[in-house]
C-alpha cells in the first residue's frame, strides 16, 4: 500500500485471495456449528453492540462529517446516519434472529421418483457469501447476523463513505463469533 492509502492490483489480488481462503475456512467449521452456539453468537453480538454504542456513534459522526465534506444529498446522510435507537435496532436484531429455528437441516420438500428414488430437498449453507452494499451501516449487522443463522462465512464490503461505522458494527459481530 501506497502513502495514500491506494493499493494496486497485485496487492488487491493478495488481500482478495486472503480473505477468501479465511473465508472458506470458517465457513467449514461456521457451517457444522449447532444452532445453540450460532444463537449464542448473536446474542453475544447483540451485547457487545449495547455496549460498544458510544464507539459505533462516535465512527458514525466521522463517517458522517466526511460525507458532508463530500457534498453529498441530504438523503443519502440519513441513510448514513446511526443514533442510539437504530443502533439498539441492530442489536434487538441480533436477538430476533437467535431466537429463530436452525433453517440448517431443515427438510423442505421430498418425493419419490417412480423407480422407487426418494428425493429430499434438504437446506444447507452455501458456504461463504459476497455481500456488497452502499451507505447503510446497519447492514453489516443485517447480513452478518443472517449469515451467521444459515451458518455462512461472510464477505462484507459496505461502501467507503460507511467505512468508520461498518468496521465498529463489524468488531461487535466477531467479538460475538
Amino acid at each position: 500500500m501506497n502513502d495514500v492509502g491506494i493499493i494496486n492490483a497485485e496487492d488487491a489480488h493478495s488481500i482478495m485471495r486472503l480473505l477468501g481462503i479465511n473465508a472458506r475456512d470458517a465457513a467449514a467449521e461456521l457451517a457444522c456449528t449447532c444452532n445453540e452456539k450460532k444463537s449464542a453468537a448473536l446474542r453475544e453480538a447483540a451485547r457487545a453492540i449495547r455496549d460498544n454504542v458510544g464507539e459505533i456513534l462516535a465512527a458514525n459522526e466521522t463517517d458522517i462529517v466526511t460525507a458532508k465534506a463530500g457534498d453529498v444529498a441530504e438523503a443519502f446522510i440519513d441513510r448514513l446516519f446511526l443514533n442510539k435507537a437504530r443502533v439498539e435496532a441492530m442489536a434487538l436484531g441480533f436477538e430476533d434472529v437467535a431466537s429463530l429455528p436452525d433453517p440448517v437441516g431443515e427438510v423442505i420438500g421430498d418425493w419419490t421418483r417412480p423407480n422407487g428414488l426418494r428425493i429430499t430437498r434438504v437446506r444447507v449453507p452455501l458456504g461463504v457469501i459476497g455481500v456488497i452494499y452502499e451507505s447503510r451501516p446497519n447492514v453489516t449487522a443485517d447480513a452478518g447476523g443472517l449469515c451467521i443463522k444459515s451458518g455462512n462465512a461472510a464477505i462484507l464490503r459496505g461502501g467507503s463513505e460507511s467505512y468508520c461505522s461498518s468496521e465498529a458494527i463489524a468488531k461487535c459481530i466477531v467479538h460475538g463469533l
